[in-house]
C-alpha cells in the first residue's frame, strides 16, 4: 500500500468522491495522487455518460456581470430534480459557465462546451460532466444569452 489514510481523506476532499471510490483511486494509481484524480475525474465522467437517458425537467439561470459593468451573461443549466437546482455547488459550477460565456464569447453551446475552462483544468463539459458524476444527476447546458454594452 503506498497510500494512507490522511491521502484518501486528501483526495476525498477536493474531489467530493466517496470514500471507497477514493480509496480504489489510490488503489489503481499506486499512491499516485494526480494519477488517482485522474482516475476519479473519468469515473465521474463515465457516471454521467450513464446518465444521457434520463428527463432534466428543473433547472438553474445563473448569471454573471463582469466587474466593468459593461458585459453580462446569464446560462440556463437543467438537471432533474429541485433539489440539485438548489444546490449551492451545482449554483457555483453554473456561474463559472456564465463567467465563462462572457470572457470567451462562444457562438453556441457546442462551442462553449468544448472551450478550455478559464479556472481550471479540462473543457466545460467535462466541468459540467464531473459535478454530474459527482452529484449523481444529468446536467444539460440549455442555452445562454450574452450582453455588450454597445452591442446587438
Amino acid at each position: 500500500m503506498n497510500y494512507t489514510a490522511a491521502d484518501i481523506k486528501a483526495l476525498r476532499e477536493e474531489t467530493g468522491a466517496g470514500m471507497m471510490d477514493c480509496k480504489r483511486a489510490l488503489e489503481e494509481s499506486n499512491g499516485d495522487m494526480e494519477k488517482a484524480r485522474e482516475w476519479v475525474r473519468q469515473r465521474g465522467l463515465a457516471k454521467a455518460e450513464k446518465k444521457a437517458d434520463r428527463e432534466t425537467k428543473e433547472g438553474y439561470i445563473a448569471s454573471y456581470v463582469h466587474n466593468n459593468g459593461r458585459v453580462a451573461a446569464m446560462v440556463e443549466i437543467l438537471c432533474e430534480t429541485d433539489f440539485v437546482a438548489r444546490n449551492q455547488e451545482f449554483q457555483e459550477m453554473a456561474r463559472n459557465v456564465a463567467m465563462q460565456v462572457v470572457s470567451m464569447n462562444p457562438a453556441s453551446v457546442e462551442e462553449l462546451l468544448e472551450q478550455d475552462y478559464i479556472r481550471g483544468e479540462g473543457t466545460i463539459d467535462e466541468l459540467v460532466k464531473g459535478l454530474s458524476g459527482k452529484i449523481g444527476e444529468k446536467f444539460v447546458v440549455n442555452r445562454f444569452v450574452r450582453y455588450e454594452v454597445g452591442q446587438e
